[in-house]
């Protein structure tokens, strides 16, 4: 009996794994086109992120301490 419950418990778990394109609700539609296209993104095309919207990093880590250059915006607080 317990090495059923554990069949049973492992292929729900595998069921929830599955792959299909996403579609909307039902009643929903897709957000409408941006302005300026002429065509609707699908939901594969508004999943992907721009370079814009992800960028990559560029900035080298600090590997030990270095004293700060003067800033000249850095203002004194009000009184």
């Amino acid at each position: 009996m317990r090495k059923f419950a554990v069949l049973t418990l492992a292929l729900g778990l595998a069921a929830c794994g599955v792959r299909a394109d996403l579609k909307p609700q039902a009643g929903k539609q897709l957000p409408v086109a941006p302005y300026g296209r002429e065509e609707q993104p699908s939901s594969a095309q508004l999943l992907v992120s721009t370079p814009q919207a992800a960028p990559e990093r560029s900035v080298e880590l600090r590997k030990r301490s270095e004293a700060r250059t003067d800033d000249p915006f850095a203002l004194p607080p009000r009184e």
